[in-house]
């Protein structure tokens, strides 16, 4: 059954529609697929309930999972928009599951208990749990209250790993050459979620830290670890089984007596013969991709003993490489400065020419300086270069070298892969060092946000440039290293986040350098097929030669292309500053413009009482000003409330009951507006209103326009209640409630409490959609009725009356011009 489901899930990922897709979609499809019933093929589900299977909320699963769904086809989705155009109910089908129907053979054509079974074990991992009818409640499944971020990943993982485990709750590692750094279960994650090894070992993470799975490390005889298995207690406790935590695997002994096994103590050094191989293998050997997972624990290497003076023929005595030479002849290969000095600390005199090999970590030793600084190799070669100057002759200080890494944490976390390279630097180095690794620091700070998590994305990149490098002990000139090769960004595409072919903000895989694959391929494969083509009778030699030739010919074609397009845009750019700088000089003289404009006009007379300097309008003007404004506004919505009154309680087709009804609304306005109005002022002091009569008025029209509008507000909702109590307003929210209950989706309990709420939500829309109609339509008829009144009262007065009114008024200007006829 295992095998039956894994290879169905497989299936279903593997979909082409679902590559590249978001964790949260492929989640979904799985989830759909389990639900999906035998008979039909068709499942029915609401957004909200294929949201708490994949842990993310409503409105985030109607808007990103299900029209990702729908796009490339793979799920035909019905769906049931809601009240924010959001997808509510779903009727859906995964299309590949309903072509494997019936397919002999088809790893998607599950029979009915396989069905059964896949949907039991979806409900083990990630059941959000519910209460039933008859009072029995289901509990939430191992990630069932894992939500939000990250939560369709953690689920599709888990998922995973429970079918990929045995009984035993041990799971099937991935085999092969792996990074040793991130370990084989984070590669097995990762080849199964088909993502990068940085987000498959977080999600590894965020499991073991809930417990769900774990990661003991095997023991050997001695006690020492040694492979890493991946263990999902749940498994085996389904099974009745413990999960084997820790398991100890027992090693035979080393072939050799003079080398100790895993399983055996390390004994003393004892004397070598002269013809035996030396002890210290080479750095290739270390990188040979075999010893990634060993599974047979390697010979440790033994201890080293004082070196002593030869005597008599030679031997080796504690096994070092620069011990039973004398004092005459070159270093042998792989010896370390100072190794031809005699034992009681004098110095021989060294032999000109000789070669200082590179100090690495299988040295017994540690190493004083850098003997790849040609700086340090030139002070050496002076007389009494044995001992470090504190200070030159005239000059300051020299700095001194630390073992220790700076104190910085964030420079210690990110140094900390090459911490000996640290020790192999002069002070003057490690204070350069220093402070290249504090630029990139900032660098990388500004693309992640957190300078510890830039310190940590600053760490991998100097171990992943170590493995290239092959190792600290390969790195002869450590900080020219540092400075040019592992502190630096490489970029492998014209993206500026891009460090090696990963994105420096997100640590995933970029995908700028995965288009720029992408299209080299396809020239490739078009060249190719071109010339196949035109030249079909060449041999293989020959056509490839005739490939590179032409993709050779496209290169520097494209080459010449991007200088001259970047050519054009530096002629751009220039022609942008001395726009941008046109510009500039144009919103100067505007703004000198304006100022002179605010100089000149501050000089003018108010317009209203023509005090002098006010700026064409004094304080006191302004005030009354607004304050003639607010009372315009006040008019305005003191006949709307008494509309809006007249509306649900008056006789509209009675014109004396509506002016009976606005008369008694004004006047009850009137009376609130004195009302607060004197309110205001037992809490001002009445000298201030004295003293300043425009204020005064301004402060009345505020408080008279504060309480009208919370009036008008009040009885608009007044009106809209009364309407929505009438007949017509009753049958439509009827009419929308018996709709909104016969939908498909209710119709298996048209009476079930999500069915009533969904009834009752559409029935009160409706309602007030169909008394704000109301409203509007008695509004507009009190309108015209109002507008036909106003127009016959001013009709009733003749035009030859209103003239001599109009004649005594002045007309507009400072002089009036008299005309005759």
């Amino acid at each position: 059954m295992r095998a039956r489901l894994g290879g169905a899930v497989r299936a279903l990922l593997n979909a082409d529609g679902l590559k590249g897709a978001p964790d949260s979609v492929r989640l979904g499809v799985l989830v759909l697929a389990s639900r999906t019933p035998w008979e039909t093929g068709v499942v029915e589900i609401s957004t909200r309930e294929l949201g708490r299977w994949i842990g993310l909320s409503k409105s985030h699963t109607a808007n990103a999972v299900v029209p990702a769904l729908k796009a490339p086809g793979l799920v035909m989705v019905e769906t049931a928009e809601g009240e924010f155009t959001q997808d509510d109910g779903l009727l859906c089908r995964v299309q590949p599951m309903w072509a494997a129907r019936g397919v002999v053979g088809h790893p998607l054509n599950l029979a009915k208990k396989e069905l059964a079974t896949f949907w039991a074990l979806m409900e083990a991992v990630m059941a959000p749990g519910w209460a039933h009818r008859d009072g029995s409640v289901t509990s939430a499944g191992l990630l069932g209250c894992r939500t939000g971020r990250g939560a369709a990943t953690e689920r599709l993982a888990l998922l995973l790993l429970v079918l990929e485990a045995r009984e035993n709750g041990w799971v099937r590692l991935r085999g092969g050459r792996v990074d040793t750094r991130r370990g084989r279960p984070v590669a097995t994650l990762a080849r199964l979620l088909g993502c990068s090894l940085s987000v498959a070992e977080a999600v590894l993470e965020r499991l073991e830290d809930m417990d769900l799975v774990v990661r003991p490390r095997m023991k050997t005889g001695s006690e020492m670890n040694h492979r890493t298995r991946l263990v999902v207690p749940a498994v085996a406790a389904a099974h009745g089984r413990r999960a084997a935590l820790r398991v100890v695997e027992e090693r035979a002994e080393a072939p050799d007596a003079d080398f100790s096994g895993p399983g055996v103590t390390v004994g003393p050094s004892e004397p070598l013969d002269a013809e035996e191989e030396a002890q210290v293998s080479g750095p290739e050997e270390a990188r040979n991709p075999e010893f990634s997972e060993p599974g047979v624990t390697g010979a440790l290497h033994t201890g080293h003993t004082p070196l002593v003076p030869p005597v008599g023929p030679l031997q080796v005595s504690g096994g070092l490489s620069g011990e039973g030479r004398g004092a005459e002849g070159p270093l042998p290969e792989g010896a370390c400065v100072r190794e031809d000095q005699a034992a009681d600390g004098e110095d021989d005199v060294a032999v000109p020419g000789q070669r200082a090999a590179e100090v690495g970590p299988l040295r017994g030793e540690q190493p004083k300086k850098s003997p790849a600084d040609e700086h340090e190799d030139q002070l050496a070669a002076r007389p009494g270069a044995g001992v470090r100057p504190q200070a030159g002759s005239g000059g300051k200080a020299q700095q001194q070298p630390r073992v220790d890494l700076p104190e910085d944490l964030g420079l210690r976390v990110a140094l900390g892969p090459v911490s000996w390279l640290w020790q192999r630097l002069s002070g003057f180095q490690q204070a350069r060092v220093e402070q290249a690794t504090e630029a990139e620091l900032g660098q990388l700070e500004g693309w992640v946000g957190q300078r510890d998590m830039a310190a940590r994305r600053l760490a991998a990149r100097l171990a992943t440039r170590l493995d290239e490098t092959g190792g600290e002990a390969r790195v002869e000139r450590p900080y020219g290293w540092l400075i040019g090769r592992g502190l630096v960004q490489r970029q492998a595409c014209a993206d500026r986040r891009c460090d090696d072919g990963t994105r420096l903000d997100t640590g995933a895989a970029c995908e700028n350098c995965a288009n720029v694959i992408h299209i080299r391929r396809a020239a490739r494969i078009q060249v190719t097929a071109a010339v196949g083509q035109e030249l079909p009778g060449l041999e293989d030699a020959a056509r490839r030669q005739v490939v590179e030739e032409r993709l050779r010919a496209q290169t520097e074609i494209d080459a010449e292309r991007f200088v001259r397009r970047r050519e054009e845009a530096r002629v751009r750019e220039a022609e942008r500053e001395a726009a941008r700088a046109v510009a500039r000089e144009r919103a100067e003289l505007e703004r000198q413009a304006a100022a002179a404009a605010t100089t000149v006009r501050q000089v003018l007379a108010c317009e209203d009482c023509g005090q002098d300097g006010s700026g064409g309008l004094c304080e006191a003007c302004g005030f009354r000003r607004e304050a003639t404004a607010l009372t315009t506004q006040i008019e305005a919505l003191t006949a709307r409330t008494e509309m809006l009154v007249a509306a649900w309680s008056a006789d509209v087709s009675s014109p004396d009951a509506v002016a009976a009804i606005c008369a008694r609304v004004r006047t009850a306005i009137d009376r609130k507006v004195a009302a607060d109005w004197s309110e205001f002022l037992e809490i001002t002091d009445p000298a201030e209103l004295a003293a300043d009569p425009a204020r005064a008025e301004l402060a009345a029209a505020h408080t008279a326009y504060g309480t009208v509008q919370q009036i008008a507000v009040e009885a608009e909702r007044t009106a809209l209640a009364a309407f929505g109590r009438t007949g017509e307003a009753e049958a439509e929210a009827d009419r929308a409630y018996r709709t909104e209950q016969g939908r498909r989706w209710f119709r298996h309990n048209p009476t079930g409490e999500a069915a009533v709420a969904a009834a009752a939500k559409a029935s009160a829309t409706a309602r007030d959609r169909t008394a704000q109609h109301l409203l509007a339509v008695r509004l507009e008829q009190l309108r015209e009725q109002v507008g036909v009144q106003a127009g016959t009262a001013a009709a009733a007065v003749r035009w030859m009356d209103r003239l001599p009114g109009l004649a005594g008024r002045a007309l507009d200007g400072e002089t009036t011009v008299a005309v005759t006829a």
